[in-house]
């Protein structure tokens, strides 16, 4: 198989009718390089139609255009374009006639161009997109996902044909299956070999197998080998070991090298009970889970290889072992990474099934469609050590429903026929399963009317506990392997003894709330996990996360913010991937960090009336202890620590003690004034020392500091360099109470791909090259354009500029 990347010279452009002939290089037209996001650059606007669930961004229709030359010799051959994803409604043409199309923004697909090239011509493929109240939250637009080109003999290993399975693992071999498809779209019998090379982590070739095949004109033939991997190395969180697969036909003992495949699989098993939990490779593993969106925040919702890398290394870093692709298919980019770091997926296929959310959404497109792309995303994720369980919905509506189980069941058998080696759940929100019986419930001889007066922001738990959806939701829940509860804790021990094979995992939970869900995880062998909302911050259904009060004249005490509102707030990381306070919070709970953390609430809110802090908002608080301007104000702090006392010192003298846990687990409050220093936290366990950390206040003037993550990138497509930009003092402490404007510009063979910070707020652009920090920071993404080097400047308003030297090297 011949795969070249074709994410290089297209255009995009408003359409131009159903008659208009198609014309690169027009006035409207922007030359961009895939994975785009064509409604990134959009202006934002209170007025539009989505509102804040899609970031304010408008509805859009766009026209991406490529020409392409196609040689004479490919006459004969099978010439195949796959597209990882375009939001969406894509319809493809091929030098103006139709070759396919896909509702599904998110799904992987194929669209056959053989009988509509020109060989030995220019060519030009056309593909519409279109996006508008179809998403809760912020989804983009056009192609959003690498675009490949396929080119085959008419005897070829099929897309997708190779399929890698552990059957089973024993004290000094895995015993593996290879099953390979193998399609003869000629007008003759075809008789090959069969040659798979199977090479280990290392890179040495460890087994291999040849069989003969032959396949009739027009049929196709599958092939199973059985290889025997001695010693194998398993591939696991903490050792992710990965073997690669050579697949080649050839032909009187020569191979086709045109026809080669190269498949990448991890050896490893997953099993699940409700007495031992999830097991991996017969080993206990709790699933300390991370719900992530698909947007790369500055980048929009392009999916670029190294924007998701980087991602899933610092969920990693900060505690996360499992991530949850919420709520559509991941990117073959991101479960690439996973697979290299070691992170478990949980890969979701739908946010509803045929009862709508929003105006313009899947649920027109689920009858005609599911069965395809719950296709397209096991074909995706077969040979993904990383992937163990499918989702087949999150929050679905009629899970409550006689059809609503009879429809969850025949997901869960489809997925289950295209692949018996992975865990099925559902993320069941409970509440909305019972959404037309809610004046019952609440009426009802249980008495939750009255506990959800006192509960507050446990609503949605003692919901999810009552006897109505107990009973409603049971058959629907039988058809997974695990159910996955969102928001309704208060269901893992009384299912275990209602239910005692019924596995649970929270596949959707309150991040606030982690002090008390981690350990109901640990001590209920029923449950397998717990996925926060959300790891990572994202863009759209803006504000969920933040704090309103009643000072704020913009505040409109609602859950969802008004213009210019951009992010939801509620991430462990913001969208620039930095660190928020809840993450190291959760690092203790998880048990992973014995020093404390320090946050601070914004002193300039001290005093003032909280009017709504929903249950997804943590403090609103920043690990930082340089206020300018504060000197003598009372402030806030918080101390989180594995502990039962924390003492509070200003350089060295003790300010404030007192005990940990009291409005959360591992969680100490203490007010104090603020005045510049060393702040430092003492955290004891039965009276003796058990962690220390300090916060040290910036002093004298503010520098203007540039890092590049790396200084040496691949000259392709798939590679990003991200650049930290921060005010800092002349030892290195971060500046967070003096915001300024700062500018960044970048030349030679690269580009700067996007510009932002991780402020909530904001009119700014992803796409200017003048920012304002946000506590501090802002952060470039630059993207090679070629080979060569590229410089960065990096200017601000009475700073000195930094000067960063790139180089972009060809492969």
């Amino acid at each position: 198989m011949t795969t070249i990347p074709f994410t290089g010279d297209w255009i995009v452009r408003a359409p131009r009718g159903p008659f208009a002939a198609v014309q690169g290089g027009a006035d409207d037209s922007l030359a961009v390089t895939l994975p785009h996001d064509a409604l990134r650059d959009t202006e934002r606007s209170p007025d539009a139609v989505a509102k804040g669930g899609a970031a304010y961004f408008p509805a859009g229709a766009f026209s991406q255009v490529k020409t392409f030359e196609v040689p004479a010799e490919w006459s004969g051959r099978i010439v195949r374009l796959e597209i990882q994803g375009a939001f969406r409604h894509a319809m493809v043409y091929l030098n103006d006639e139709f070759a396919g199309n896909r509702a599904d923004g998110f799904a992987r697909f194929f669209v056959e161009l053989t009988p509509f090239l020109h060989f030995g011509e220019t060519n030009t493929l056309r593909i519409e997109t279109r996006a508008g109240q179809d998403s809760r939250w912020y989804a983009g637009a056009g192609l959003h996902r690498p675009v490949l080109l396929h080119v085959d003999e008419p005897t070829h290993v099929e897309p997708d044909g190779v399929r890698i399975t552990t059957i089973r693992i024993e004290d000094d071999q895995a015993v593996l299956e290879v099953a390979t498809t193998i399609v003869n779209r000629g007008l003759t019998r075809s008789a090959r070999v069969l040659a798979t090379e199977l090479a280990g982590p290392d890179g040495r070739v460890v087994e291999g197998e040849r069989t003969p095949v032959t396949v009739a004109p027009g049929g196709s033939a599958l092939i199973r080998q059985r290889l025997y991997v001695p010693d194998a190395a398993l591939w696991s969180v903490d050792s992710p070991a990965l073997y690669s697969a050579r697949t080649s036909l050839e032909v009187d003992d020569r191979p086709d090298e045109a026809a080669v495949v190269h498949t990448v699989h991890g050896i490893r098993t997953v099993t699940v009970d409700p007495r031992k939990g999830l097991r991996i490779n017969g080993e206990p593993v709790l699933l300390r889970g991370a719900c992530v969106h698909g947007d790369n925040g500055p980048l929009g919702a392009a999916s670029i290889a190294r924007a998701e890398e980087r991602r899933i290394q610092l969920l990693k870093d900060a505690g996360f072992n499992a991530i949850r692709a919420a709520h559509n298919p991941a990117s073959p980019a991101m479960l690439d990474a996973c697979d290299r770091i070691g992170m478990l997926v949980m890969d979701e296929a739908f946010d509803m099934w045929g009862r709508g959310k929003t105006d313009h959404d899947y649920s027109l497109d689920f009858a005609q469609w599911w069965r395809a792309d719950l296709e397209s995303m096991v074909a995706k994720d077969m040979n993904h050590p990383s992937v163990i369980m499918y989702s087949i919905g999150n929050e679905v509506v009629e899970v409550g429903t006689p059809h609503g189980a009879i429809q969850a069941r025949e997901l869960a058998e489809h997925v289950r026929a295209l692949d018996p080696t992975r865990l099925v759940t559902n993320g069941v929100n409970a509440t909305l399963a019972v959404l037309d019986d809610l004046d019952d419930i609440m009426a009802s001889d249980q008495g939750l009317n009255e506990l959800m007066g006192e509960a507050g922001a446990n609503m949605m738990t003692l919901i999810g506990s009552s006897d109505a959806v107990t009973t409603r939701t049971e058959e629907s829940s039988a058809a997974l392997d695990v159910l996955g509860l969102n928001y309704a804790d208060g269901r893992y021990a009384s299912d275990a003894e209602r239910f005692p094979h019924r596995v649970i995992v929270g596949s959707e939970t309150f991040p606030t709330q982690i002090g008390d869900l981690w350990p109901l995880v640990e001590a209920n062998p029923n449950v397998i996990g717990d996925f926060t909302w959300t790891g990572w911050d994202y863009l759209g259904e803006v504000g969920i996360g933040a704090t309103s009060y009643a000072e704020d004249p913009e505040a409109n005490g609602a859950l969802e913010r008004e213009f210019p509102y951009l992010t939801a707030w509620c991430g462990d990381f913001d969208i620039t991937g930095w660190r928020r306070p809840v993450s190291y919070y959760r690092e203790i709970v998880f048990g992973l960090r014995s020093e404390p953390a320090i946050a601070v609430l914004r002193p300039e809110r001290h005093g003032q009336t909280i009017t709504m802090q929903s249950p997804w908002a943590w403090s609103d608080s920043v690990d930082s202890w340089t206020w300018p301007g504060f000197e003598g104000a009372p402030v806030t702090v918080e101390v989180a620590a594995d502990a039962d006392e924390v003492a509070l010192l200003l350089d060295g003298v003790e300010v404030a003690r007192g005990p940990v846990g009291g409005r959360r687990p591992k969680l100490a409050e203490f007010e104090t004034v603020y005045r510049p220093g060393t702040l430092e936290a003492v955290a004891f366990r039965s009276g003796a020392e058990v962690g220390r950390t300090a916060l040290v206040s910036a002093t004298g003037p503010t520098r203007l500091v540039a890092t590049a993550d790396r200084t040496t990138l691949r000259a392709d497509d798939t590679d990003l360099a991200f650049i930290a930009i921060e005010l800092r003092d002349a030892a290195g402490v971060l500046v967070t109470g003096a915001d300024r404007e700062v500018s960044v510009s970048v030349a030679g063979e690269g580009r700067l791909a996007g510009f932002g910070t991780g402020t909530p707020k904001t009119t700014e652009r992803f796409d200017a090259t003048t920012r304002t920090t946000f506590d501090g920071r802002a952060l470039a993404i630059v993207r090679p354009s070629g080979p060569g080097a590229i410089t960065v400047t990096v200017s601000g308003a009475g700073l000195d500029d930094v000067v960063l030297d790139l180089e972009a090297a060809a492969r």
